[in-house]
């Protein structure tokens, strides 16, 4: 993965130091889901929200689908008008999805959706 695909502000993102054992063995499976909830903890103070969760992956999106039910309906009603505002709202809009998973050593992977 590129540096430049991945969100601001997440570059090597770890956990603090209290979260591995202390002899240096791999974390087990409840050090690895606190790792990834205090990970997850991380991108939803930034916006982001929980699209989907497993033991030790989690996928989350940020940004919104756009309803183009409701601008059609908009574009209709305002003779056409509209459209110019939806064109520009379907261009602009974007959602983000990113895959975060523990691995076996307690490293946070993140990797992006295509777009």
């Amino acid at each position: 993965m590129k540096p430049h695909d991945e969100p601001q502000g997440w570059g090597a993102l770890q956990p603090p130091p209290g979260y591995y054992s202390a002899d240096g063995r791999p974390p087990d499976a409840t050090q690895r889901g606190l790792i990834l909830d205090w990970a997850v903890n991380q991108r939803i103070a930034t916006g982001w929200r929980v699209e989907s969760r497993a033991e030790t992956q989690v996928v989350m999106v940020r940004g919104q689908p756009l309803n183009h039910v409701l601008h059609a309906i908009l574009m209709v009603f305002s003779c056409f008008l509209w459209g110019a505002v939806w064109m520009v709202l379907a261009v602009t809009n974007k959602v983000e999805r990113v895959a975060i998973t523990v691995d076996a050593q307690g490293h946070i992977v993140s990797v992006n959706a295509p777009s």
